[in-house]
């Protein structure tokens, strides 16, 4: 269905083409990166990224039937040391492949890199509360709510709230073995 590729600066002007609006934007970047998107941005978010020891693994999601390109994750804050890194900047980008299983393939795709290629021991990740079909795809992937982490992100005149959540080698382990 879908195959992880590294994200390089070929891919740029498709991913900033994703996002409609700064809501969106924001949601996959938590305002990290400052709002609008530009390849200098994204030039400096790869840089020293999918190298051997990098603290980041960026990757476009292709589908494997027609070879485009329909979403983004990565794998950052690697800790070796500690065993453990974050999943971000997750995004399904063509409309046409969301509600199709495609989030939750990604999911399997970059805990198979973290788990298996990498032998972490956790990896956690936040998504904002209002995200419910996210949370809903993250618990499906064996993820689980920590803890609330409340008015995190300003959009606007609200405040938004996240939730952060993990999974560890055991858990995917388990999930492996009944798969």
């Amino acid at each position: 269905m879908i195959e992880l590729q590294y994200f390089t600066e070929e891919d740029f002007d498709q991913l900033i083409g994703w996002f409609d609006s700064k809501r969106e934007y924001i949601q996959w970047g938590g305002g990290g990166f400052g709002y609008p998107l530009t390849r200098s941005k994204l030039h400096t978010h790869i840089e020293g990224a999918n190298e051997q020891d990098s603290k980041k693994l960026i990757y476009k999601v292709v589908e494997t039937d027609s070879g485009k390109a329909v979403g983004h994750i990565s794998l950052e804050s690697i800790d070796r040391e500690n065993r453990s890194a974050r999943v971000c900047r997750v995004l399904v980008g063509e409309d046409s492949m969301r509600g199709k299983g495609v989030g939750e393939a990604m999911m399997n795709e970059i805990l198979k890199v973290a788990f298996n290629q990498h032998k972490f021991h956790r990896v956690s990740l936040g998504v904002y509360d209002f995200n419910h079909s996210a949370i809903k795809c993250y618990e499906k992937a064996g993820f689980q709510r920590e803890g609330l982490k409340r008015d995190v992100q300003r959009y606007e005149e609200e405040y938004w709230s996240l939730w952060e959540m993990s999974i560890l080698e055991d858990e995917w382990n388990k999930k492996v073995d009944i798969l």
